[in-house]
């Protein structure tokens, strides 16, 4: 991989750790529901308007949009709002991993190595005392839902990877239709339109979170799944999957310089964990060449990590 495709790969590792700063500048204006939708039907309006439909089963595209686009972000950004640290939200959603390998197991019955299962192990026991540490600190509820955001960040990859589509890009983008009128619907019923309309009124927040939305949509979403997307098409999962593992480490580091968050000893070691089994688990073992005409596949949770990000 060259040195200027690996920078690449870095700058999307950047977009995305600090996509969580953006989210939380959002959040300071808008409720949570309402923000998932008004992000996913800027991508959406245009999408439907100038982008083919995906040549793929309508089952794997409402599956990748309820996984990826509902439940993922619907958990995480209420998980933040009421209390999830930023930082620990970019580390805490890395769980898909794992939970990406579980659900490819035991609804598909995908091959788990041994590697992974370390892997897995590792990542778990990471998670298991951040968990503990946000006990500790009377925030485990928001916790238990940016860890239930990770779990439909999963069902999201197994979709994917099963969609096949001929153009990631373009099933990342249809993707982006499928939530938002569930989401303005659960936004209408549970936060209600006076909140909804009253997260439009001026205030100080309103500009921040104006370029926060801005920039989950463009750099986040679009600028940094499209160079991920190529990157993936040019060279082997394998080598550009690890890249974000950097996602946590930006968050967390971004975080704590621009929000001052602090990072306990508990939660370091934690973060150390699940960064190191996830990584641990989507690195491959040299194989042996594949004879010509014969395509080698990739590993369940490296084929679904297309497409990442918040």
């Amino acid at each position: 991989m060259p040195i200027s495709h690996r920078l690449l790969a870095l700058s999307v590792a950047v977009m995305w750790g600090l996509n969580f700063i953006a989210i939380d500048a959002s959040l300071a204006q808008f409720p949570p529901f309402l923000l998932v939708a008004l992000r996913f039907a800027i991508i959406a309006v245009p999408t439907v308007l100038l982008v083919p439909r995906p040549q793929v089963p309508v089952r794997w595209l409402l599956g990748y949009g309820i996984g990826f686009g509902i439940l993922q972000f619907l958990f995480l950004y209420w998980g933040m709002a009421v209390g999830m640290p930023t930082g620990l939200a970019s580390l805490v959603l890395q769980s898909s991993a794992p939970f990406t390998v579980l659900l490819g197991a035991i609804a598909f019955r995908d091959r788990v190595t041994a590697r992974q299962l370390v892997g897995l192990g590792a990542a778990t026991l990471g998670l298991a005392v951040v968990g503990w540490s946000q006990a500790q600190a009377a925030a485990f509820a928001p916790f238990l839902l940016v860890l239930a955001g990770g779990f439909g960040w999963a069902i999201g990859n197994v979709s994917n990877a099963r969609a096949k589509a001929p153009n990631p890009l373009h099933l990342t983008l249809w993707m982006s239709v499928v939530p938002p009128v569930p989401m303005f619907v659960l936004s209408l019923i549970v936060e209600g339109p006076g909140v909804m309309g009253a997260s439009f009124s001026p205030g100080p927040h309103m500009v921040p979170a104006l370029l926060g939305l801005a920039y989950t949509v463009l750099i986040g979403t679009i600028v940094g799944s499209g160079v991920w997307t190529w990157l993936m098409a040019r060279h082997p999962a394998g080598v550009v999957a690890p890249f974000s593992m950097l996602v946590p480490v930006v968050g967390l580091s971004a975080s704590a310089v621009l929000l001052g968050e602090d990072i306990e000893v508990a939660t370091a070691v934690g973060a150390a964990l699940v960064i190191g089994g996830v990584l641990w688990g989507s690195l491959r073992k040299a194989n042996p060449p594949v004879p010509s005409g014969v395509e080698e596949e990739a590993p369940p949770h490296l084929s679904t990590r297309e497409t990442v990000g918040s």
